[in-house]
């Protein structure tokens, strides 16, 4: 009994070890890291100081920026919403509260060294070229096990489903690599960030189609040709205060009755400028974040060179660091106010967009980055993105509901109290986590949903296998 109670009180430390460095969030826990990282890849104290502190600023800096979107953009697309009169039963709470809700599943602390060691048997045993340092973003792995452990009731069968969404996720993010590095700039990073990534074949499949359409395909519209013709209206900046007035004008509307156009010129106003400073922090932010990063790179590059010689080795990070494209924030932000549309007039869409609503830059930069920054098919591939984001939020709202219950967590979030469920934009960004998750359940009606999304997923994917190595072919000199 002695012994027991031992085991179970070194395990109760272990976890709480583990809760506490996750709760220390990216900004701290990534400088940490790399700061470790560039010890161990033999950068020098001094050097390897430095690059964990400039990334750890660099995550602050986009923090920052996200945030200033979350209070001004959120509201004012609440507003929105209540203007149209949209009353829906699941609730977007935000991806911090999946975050949250995963690492609090017990299955966390199982997944988290399986993970990790996965990663590494895949690298050494060349199945792929990621390694991911960006253990903050394990929540997506731990909500899928989350997920198939609820549902099923084996915690066994959730560790199964987590790797084998991560193994696909490693593999995703190595396809990509050279879209990262080319139309990104960021060398010798991938982007194993589920939410973000799996999305990847199934738009580039769009944009083999679209590259066939008459008339459509021959419609480019990106930062610097909109620059080229319109001059200052075509500056980053000046995009972002445009689209700030459009969505201020949208949401603040309905305040025009109450409290008269004085409070509504300034909030539309105020927005507007935000707007600008958004476009014009987050690329300097995520610059800073990539000095920071360069050195750590460089000595990973260097040592898997002598390791593993004619090898690529991809440092795996957070989709954050790519969000900043001009093409990508301004796709994301016209796609506010068609989001909550489409919440209103697709049948069967129980969710209601709210807290992610302001950083759908994260879930839209595979929409766009497909057709090299072409914000007019980048926008028609995001309004597709959006809908099928409706409809797997509103699917996994009963099981996230039920895992927010079972570890005691409760969404703090405004007048949140009379809706049923509780779902999430990122939480239905997680396409393959659903697939992989119904197919656990040969019982339910999903299975078949299931079922043919994989088959449509896996010649997506191997239709386009080639594409974005040939997108990039002259610019990689192949």
């Amino acid at each position: 009994m002695s012994h027991g109670l031992v085991l179970l009180s070194a395990v109760d430390l272990v976890g709480g070890a583990v809760r506490y460095v996750l709760d220390l969030g990216a900004a701290i826990m990534m400088p940490i890291m790399m700061f470790l990282f560039g010890l161990a890849l033999r950068q020098g104290l001094s050097r390897s100081l430095r690059a964990g502190l400039t990334i750890g600023v660099g995550f602050i800096g986009i923090g920052l920026a996200v945030k200033l979107l979350v209070d001004t953009v959120g509201p004012q697309a609440m507003a929105f919403s209540r203007t149209v009169g949209l009353q829906l039963t699941v609730l977007d709470v935000g991806w911090p509260v999946g975050a949250s809700v995963s690492f609090a599943s017990p299955i966390a602390l199982v997944l988290i060294p399986a993970i990790f060691i996965l990663n590494l048997v895949l690298v050494f045993t060349r199945l792929t070229a990621t390694m991911d340092v960006d253990l903050w973003n394990y929540w997506h792995f731990i909500y899928t096990g989350a997920l198939v452990e609820t549902m099923t009731g084996s915690q066994g069968l959730g560790v199964l489903a987590a790797c084998i969404t991560a193994t696909l996720i490693f593999k995703l993010a190595d396809w990509t690599a050279p879209a990262v590095e080319h139309h990104f700039g960021l060398l010798g990073v991938s982007l194993p960030h589920t939410e973000t990534v799996n999305w990847a074949p199934l738009m580039y499949a769009l944009e083999r189609v679209e590259q066939h359409i008459p008339g459509f395909n021959r419609v480019t519209l990106d930062p610097q040709k909109i620059r080229q013709r319109f001059g200052l209206l075509g500056e980053p900046m000046t995009m972002g205060a445009l689209l700030g007035l459009l969505i201020g004008a949208l949401g603040g509307w309905s305040t025009v009755a109450t409290g008269g156009w004085g409070p509504f010129v300034k909030n539309t106003l105020l927005l507007a400028v935000t707007m600008a400073a958004v476009l014009v922090i987050l690329p300097k932010m995520v610059a800073l974040l990539m000095e920071g990063l360069m050195p750590i790179a460089e000595g990973a590059r260097e040592l898997f060179q002598r390791r593993f010689p004619e090898r690529q080795i991809y440092i795996g990070l957070d989709g954050a660091v790519v969000i900043a494209h001009p093409s990508g924030m301004a796709v994301a932000l016209l796609l506010v106010p068609i989001s909550l549309a489409l919440a209103m007039v697709l049948p069967h869409n129980r969710m209601l967009p709210f807290a992610d609503l302001a950083v759908l830059a994260f879930y839209v930069i595979w929409a766009v980055a497909c057709s090299r920054g072409n914000i007019f098919r980048g926008l028609v591939n995001g309004v597709l993105v959006v809908v099928a984001i409706l409809y797997i939020g509103s699917d996994l709202a009963p099981l996230t509901t039920q895992i927010a219950k079972n570890v005691g967590f409760m969404p703090d979030v405004a007048g949140a109290s009379h809706y049923v469920q509780w779902s999430g934009i990122a939480l239905g960004s997680h396409v393959l986590p659903w697939i992989v998750l119904r197919l656990f359940d040969p019982s339910a009606p999903q299975f078949y949903w299931a079922l043919g999304a994989l088959v449509i997923y896996g010649l997506c994917w191997f239709w386009v296998r080639r594409d974005v190595q040939a997108q990039f072919a002259s610019a990689a000199g192949s």
